[in-house]
This record gives C-alpha cells, structure tokens and sequence, in this order.
C-alpha cells in the first residue's frame, strides 16, 4: 500500500477493520453449526431448510417494518393537510366575522347621494339597497342576499349574489328590489346578510 493516511483515515479503517473481525468471530461454520445440532439431538439435514425459514422470517420482518414507515409517513401526510385545511378553514371564518356595514342607504336607479325614507309605488320604481362593507377580505369572493320584506313580514323579494374578487377593504355592494302597484303600503325593511349572518337592515315606507 502506498497510498498516505490521514489520522482521521486510520481511526476509520482501524474501526472497520474491529467490525468485520467481531462479524467474523460471530460467524459459525456449517460444520460446527451441525455438530451443534448432533449435540443437541436435533437433525443436521435440517439446516439448510432452516436457513431457508430463518432468511425468509427476517426478510418478512424487514418488509414489516418498512410497511410501518410508509404507514406513519402516510397518516403524518394525511394529519398535515387535515390540520392544513382546518386552519384554512379557521381563516376564512375569521376574516369573515370582522366583515360589517359601514354604511347602507336606499336609493333609487338613479343614486344622488341620498338615503329614501318614503316612497311611493305608483311609478314602479326599482330600488336599490346600496352598502358599504368595511374590512372586506382582498382577493375574495363574498356570498351576500338580500331579504325584502313587506310590512306583513313576508319575505317577498330574496336576493342572493356572489361579489366580485375583492380588491379593497372597504366594499361597496348592492341588491335591489322593483315595487309595483300592487305592492302592500306601509312599513318595509330590508336586511342584507353574509351567508348566514346579517350585516344590516333598513326600514322605509311605502305609500
């Protein structure tokens, strides 16, 4: 061997050299392997089916355990993306709970900045229930209705919409309704709800 050393070489091959000599001392010859058996008073023309079971059984073991890991390495990747969705899911609804209405006005097609109070049901006049979301959450899609509801109590207008991509937190959105002559005179509101959760109302009056 001519080839130079460095220590740390020769820590290493002094080590595997005292491994494969403990391997080998804990080796058993075939031979000594039967007269062990004799000795015992079990068959030697067993060995070799012997062997056979024995490397079969830690071949089955080794399988065994590998089938275990990939198991664990399974359920740990189901459990991330269970865990991954909950949270997602836990988001969502947060950002949704600290949605509100800045502002809500009635108005008709035509919007001059006012909110209507009174209005009459002669002309058929299509109204609009305009309001502004406050904290909308960007690059979503929100899912809003709207109950008309006459002064009965019926519901007898339901709008339900889904937003554009929000792009800014403060949202403005509408639903409308159209009156017509028939409609009943007296005390309406109307209500604009989050999914399940209402957001506003407003009351006015129809003559």
């Amino acid at each position: 061997m001519t080839q130079k050393l460095t220590t740390e070489q020769l820590t290493q091959i002094v080590a595997e050299v005292e491994r494969l000599q403990t391997r080998r001392e804990a080796e058993i010859e075939p031979e000594q392997v039967k007269e062990i058996l004799q000795e015992l008073g079990l068959a030697p023309d067993l060995l070799d089916e012997a062997l056979v079971q024995v490397r079969r059984r830690q071949a089955l073991e080794v399988q065994q355990k590998r089938n275990r890991t990939i198991a664990i390495g399974a359920i740990a990747a189901v459990i991330i993306v269970i865990v991954g969705i909950v949270f997602a899911i836990q988001q969502q609804n947060s950002a949704l709970a600290r949605v509100v209405a800045q502002t809500d006005r009635i108005t008709l097609t035509r919007d001059n900045g006012s909110d209507l109070t009174s209005i009459s049901r002669q002309n058929n006049p299509e109204l609009f229930y305009r309001v502004t979301l406050k904290d909308a959450p960007l690059n979503q899609k929100l899912d809003l209705s709207c109950n008309w509801i006459d002064p009965s109590g019926q519901i007898v207008k339901q709008n339900r919409y889904q937003t554009r991509e929000i792009d800014k937190s403060i949202w403005n959105t509408q639903c409308r309704y159209n009156l017509n002559s028939t409609s009943t005179p007296g005390q309406w509101k109307v209500q604009m709800f989050l999914q399940n959760r209402q957001l506003s109302e407003a009351v006015f009056e129809v003559k």
